[in-house]
């Protein structure tokens, strides 16, 4: 872990607060760990079968891992985990496959099965415990190997195209843009048209309320709304489109999506499985904004983050987000609690600091005064506190007009903050947010803005030096000072309590409410998770290194 500023930083950063801020981060969400250690939901068991191999839907196009934990938990609930009562169920119904051949066929025909009502599951004991925990232990560990195995193949990719793994392959910051027609088809050829503009990362955000969907859909999908869904044929196809690019371009195009909303494990999974790069994978997200419940949230990230640390997937988290509901200068130091709750959080379970896309936003009223300086202030301070994190910059939303000329040179300046405090992933502003879904002649111009002012800053964040004890020095202070403040507060009355009073984004979310609730359990005596087992285990058997 990273406990502070690189020596000489810009902002003059007090050490000891610096620490002092990371050890209240670590007393805030170590009961929240603790919590998300004794429960499971309904998707993390899910995400156990998708990677023992279970594939596809039925005929209503329900998946066929709902149907199995659902048939598991109509008859012995979940508080076992589905393992055991499931590879229990194979051996009985259909014997054990060979070592290595057909689990997932077999596993994905017990489902069927069990969906028809003719098989029964219990927790088994003795002899059959052994068998079940052997069986299933060796299945989700042949998922594991592939995800495995695409992190290798992506290490290669970037070595080939990019340079070394542990430069991060490529200049910097990359360059993030996003597609999102609703039609999987359509997505493809402007992702590479972006892509041959100069987008180093391809963001495909998700359909209109997706993540409020207690199932991932199957196969490729053309009817998304505001987006497009993610399923993993859709990851599959838009993975090769832009692998394509990358032998084109001779340089290595990135693929995010999301792993939020109440399928969090499972997009996890799919993402590991197809070689995606990042995922937008924030603690707090689908609390604040899609009312999910905070105990499945935190119970449901712990496990995803434990999957993209296997896989080498950069998260991004979603701290720009509050800054579209709270105040961006009065809650500025909100945000900065969130990265280093997100960063705990993403510490515990097994990320590295290169995969902590951490994120913030240029959203402060441009017609305040001083607003620009304000801005460089919170990100350098982002930058400082977090130095070997790419960190993930926001470009302006709420302030956008429909005044496209207004809009356009926000985004310079959006542009130019991001260049002068060294941000590593830089999300192009469009000049016609909050008027229409982006043309492809708005990404054009919008890439263009970005590509002048890389080119012509070029390493001006070298040069650029705040004075000692002037404005931005003392903005920065202010922020993690209040910072400092809020963590204090946030331990004597706990995490949860926080975000039931409204601390972020003005947003109150009690734990004993919201989505997927009814998809929580806590653990009971002799629960078993073989992923959870081989992912806290560690043995990748991979290099590290950024992706």
């Amino acid at each position: 872990m990273v406990d502070g500023p690189r020596a000489g930083g810009k902002l003059a950063l007090d050490p000891v607060l610096v620490r002092r801020v990371r050890e209240l981060a670590r007393r805030a969400g170590a009961p929240v760990v603790d919590l998300a250690r004794g429960h499971t939901t309904v998707s993390v068991e899910r995400a156990v079968l998708r990677l023992a191999g279970v594939v596809g839907a039925d005929p209503d196009g329900i998946p066929w891992v709902n149907r199995l934990v659902d048939a598991v938990v109509a008859e012995v609930g979940l508080a076992h985990g589905v393992a055991l009562p499931v590879f229990d169920a194979v051996a009985r119904e259909l014997g054990a496959p060979a070592a290595g051949r057909d689990v997932g066929a077999a596993v994905t025909l017990l489902a069927q099965k069990a969906a028809a009502g003719s098989v029964r599951f219990g927790v088994p004991e003795g002899r059959a415990r052994r068998s079940a925990t052997a069986a299933a232990r060796r299945a989700v560990g042949a998922g594991l190997r592939r995800v495995d195995r695409r992190r290798a193949e992506r290490e290669r990719l970037v070595r080939r195209f990019s340079g070394p793994p542990s430069t991060g392959g490529g200049r910097r910051p990359w360059i993030y843009l996003i597609v999102a027609t609703g039609d999987i088809y359509e997505d493809i050829p402007q992702a590479q048209a972006a892509a041959r503009a100069g987008a180093d990362v391809i963001a495909v955000i998700r359909s209109t309320g997706q993540s409020l969907l207690d199932y991932v859909p199957e196969g490729a999908t053309r009817e998304g709304f505001a987006g497009t869904y993610a399923t993993q044929e859709n990851f599959r196809l838009m993975r090769a489109a832009l692998d394509d690019s990358s032998r084109e371009l001779g340089r290595y195009v990135r693929l995010t999506n999301y792993a939020s909303g109440l399928c969090m494990p499972e997009m996890a999974v799919l993402a590991g499985l197809e070689r995606l790069d990042m995922m937008l994978n924030d603690s707090m997200y689908g609390i604040l904004f899609r009312d999910i419940n905070p105990v499945r949230t935190f119970v449901d990230q712990r496990f995803s983050r434990q999957v993209h640390a296997r896989a080498g997937i950069i998260i991004n988290t979603g701290e720009d987000n509050y800054l579209t509901t709270a105040d961006a200068v009065a809650d500025a130091h909100t945000v900065t609690v969130s990265q280093l709750l997100n960063e705990y959080f993403a510490h515990e379970a097994g990320l590295a600091d290169w995969q902590l896309g951490l994120g913030h936003a240029f959203e402060i009223d441009p017609d305040l005064p001083e607003s620009f300086r304000l801005e460089l202030a919170h990100a350098l301070l982002a930058r400082e506190l977090f130095p070997d994190a790419p960190l993930k910059w926001m470009p302006p939303t709420r302030h956008m007009t429909g005044d496209v000329f207004r809009g356009n040179l926000l985004d310079g300046f959006f542009n130019l903050a991001g260049t002068l405090t060294g941000q590593g992933i830089l999300l192009v502003g469009m000049m016609t947010e909050a008027v229409v879904t982006p043309w492809l002649s708005d990404r054009d111009i919008a890439l263009q803005n970005v590509r002048y002012v890389l080119g012509a800053a070029g390493g001006l964040h070298e040069d650029f030096v705040p004075v000692p004890g002037g404005f931005i020095q003392r903005r920065a202070h202010q922020v993690l000072g209040e910072a400092a403040e809020l963590l204090a507060r946030i331990v004597d009355e706990g995490l949860l309590t926080a975000i039931g009073a409204g601390t972020f984004g003005i947003t109150k979310r009690p734990a004993d409410r919201g989505r997927g609730l009814d998809g929580v359990v806590a653990h009971a005596d002799g629960y078993y998770n073989p992923a959870t087992e081989l992912l806290e285990a560690g043995a990748s058997g991979v290099g590290g290194g950024a992706s």
